[in-house]
Formats: C-alpha cells, structure tokens, sequence
C-alpha cells in the first residue's frame, strides 16, 4: 500500500485530494498538512512513502518545504499547483531544483471533462514517484561538484547540426544539468520537448534561463535556428522543422496520446538533418521517441538515452537502449560532455 501525505493549505483541495487518492486500491492517506512546516513535521514523524505538496502555502512554500524535506528526511515528492501566475510557477521549478520529482497541475473537480485524463496521470505519477529511492541534498553546490568528473572517451564528431532532446516526467532538472554543462558557443541550436502539464511551459523556459548560462526561449513558428540556442516546444503543438534551418510548429495529432511528441521531433530532425544530428532521450513514462532514436541512429546521427542510475522514471530511455537505438547510455553530465565533444563548428 502506497502511503501518501498530502500538503495544502485549502480545506477543500485537501478534501478532494484525500478522496482521490483513497479511491484508488493501491494507495492510502495517511497524512494531511495545511502548511510546508507541518508537512515537514509529519514526513518526520508518519515516513510517508511520497508526499503530494502544493506549492503556495502559508509558513513554509512549496520549494522551502521540499529543499528542508530533502535535507533532513529524503522523500519522494510531487509539486502540484493550480495557478499559473509567474511567482508561483517560479516556486514550483525551484522545488524541482530542490528535489521534488515532478511537477502536475492540481487534479481538476469530478464534474469537469478533463477530470478522466488529468485524474488518471495524476495517481500513475503518484505510483512511479513513490518507488523512485531518492537521496539526501546538500544544496545545489553537492550536483555541480560532480559534474567535472567524467571519463574522457573518443566519440566520432559531427559537423554542426541540430541537438534533440525529448523528455517526460523526471526530464526537468535532467535538462536543466544537461543546459548548465553545455558549451554556450555550441555549434548547433537544442531543440527540446518536455512533456509537461498544460500552462507551466514558460515558467520552465524562464526557470532554465535563470538557472542555466545557456540561452532558451520558446520556439516560435518558422523561426531561423540560432546555434547556441535552446528552442523549447510550446503547450498543445508539435515540434519539428521546416526543411533545414527553420522551426515548425504543427497541429498535427498527437503521437504516443501526446502533442507534443518526442517522436514528431526526432523523426523531423532524421528527416532534415541525418548524420548531422545528435538525439537524445531522456527519463519518462512510456516509449514516447524511443523507436525514432533508432531512426535517427540509422540515419547516421549519434544518439543517446539517459541510464538507469540517474533516471527517474527509465520508460522512454530503458525503451531505447532495447531497441538498440542508442549509440551512447550516459547520465545528464556525460550526456553534456558528449555533445560539447561531438558538434564541432
């Protein structure tokens, strides 16, 4: 039984997340605070196996709860949030930076239409985070002092093209490392699709561009690839390209139940650029881009899938390395290493 505490500062959010969460057979509240010290409190006395924390409340926030949790009692946690407004989606990335899993948009009432959907996804990340054995923080000074100790290792170099990355749920601060490790005169613009809820994709463009030195924006419709740029896919589109050099945003449908898809991207990037492409698939539920990395590995593009060690959820990766379509199976800060060694001007 899956043993959940939930954290939020609304009587009726709490109420209905109880009641969500208990219906499900597998799983069981044990625990409900209305502030981030009193879910501080409780993972210390009750030792849930996740916490469901949202991220504005009172006393202690979503991020300052998250960082003291991950600091005293490591526990898997999961960032909700109902509002889009720029101070809290802000909180809400500074808590993955923390430690948190995953963030989700707050699960919408019984009568609403998305209520199916958004329930569903809800409760499975609940189920995956729970089982993610997650370890003590220091700080964000512990992440960066281990990213300089990588082997050095000969990989084939490619004349400048494109880098694609694709990444689901755990993919957030796997970019954000990757982003922080890359040369900012890279040779090549990053064309990136993170699955993520519904509104928090700029406050994931604006949390990138705080927190890493390499450029990022939202991609933009027939935009002219910059290298040295990070192009991020907007809510409700795909991303690709328009023949070599241009970004296309498409309404195509949805691939893997997904738009955007990770798939779309890679099978573009084969298309346009071949050899001249470095793919990369990291951690997420599902096979979404998985069999497209072989296509792109095919191609003649270097590819490379997120390890088992360092991802969250090892779906789309673990996908990936059984197909074969990875040249290379790294964690974020050798991905890094290999691109910067790998596009050359």
């Amino acid at each position: 039984m899956i043993q959940v505490l939930i954290a939020d500062d609304s009587a009726v959010a709490r109420d209905f997340l109880v009641h969500l969460i208990n219906n499900q057979p597998d799983m069981r509240v044990i625990g409900a605070a209305k502030n981030g010290a009193e879910a501080v409190a409780a993972v210390k006395s009750l030792h849930p196996n996740i916490v469901v924390m949202d991220s504005n409340m009172p006393v202690l926030d979503g991020f300052r709860a998250t960082r003291q949790i991950m600091e005293e009692v490591p526990t898997p946690i999961v960032i909700i949030s109902a509002s889009l407004s720029p101070e809290e989606v802000s909180t809400t990335f500074k808590a993955v930076e923390a430690g948190a899993l995953a963030v989700l948009a707050k699960p919408v009432g019984w009568g609403h239409p998305s209520f199916g959907p958004v329930s569903e996804t809800f409760v499975q990340t609940i189920r995956l985070m729970s089982e993610v054995k997650v370890v003590r923080r220091r700080g964000a000074s512990t992440r960066a002092s281990k990213a300089a100790v990588v082997p050095e290792r000969k990989n084939p170099r490619v004349q400048a093209g494109v880098v694609a990355i694709g990444a689901s749920t755990g993919g957030p601060q796997v970019i954000q490392t990757i982003l922080s490790h890359l040369n900012p005169a890279l040779a090549a613009p990053v064309l990136v699709v993170q699955h993520i809820s519904p509104g928090f994709v700029q406050g994931f463009v604006d949390w990138l561009g705080k927190t890493t030195r390499f450029p990022v924006k939202l991609a933009d419709a027939q935009e002219k690839l910059r290298p040295g740029q990070a192009y991020i896919a907007p809510d409700g589109v795909h991303l690709g390209l328009q023949g070599r050099g241009f970004l296309l945003l498409s309404k195509a449908p949805p691939e893997n139940g997904l738009r955007p898809a990770v798939s779309y991207l890679f099978r573009s990037v084969a298309a346009s650029y071949g050899r001249q492409a470095v793919g990369v698939l990291l951690s997420g539920m599902g096979r979404d881009g998985a069999a497209e990395l072989r296509l792109l590995r095919e191609a003649g593009a270097v590819t490379i899938a997120q390890d088992q060690d360092s991802a969250v959820i090892f779906g789309m990766p673990g996908e990936a390395v059984r197909l074969g379509a990875a040249c290379h199976v790294a964690p974020p800060e050798e991905i890094a290493r290999i691109i910067n060694t790998t596009i050359q001007a």
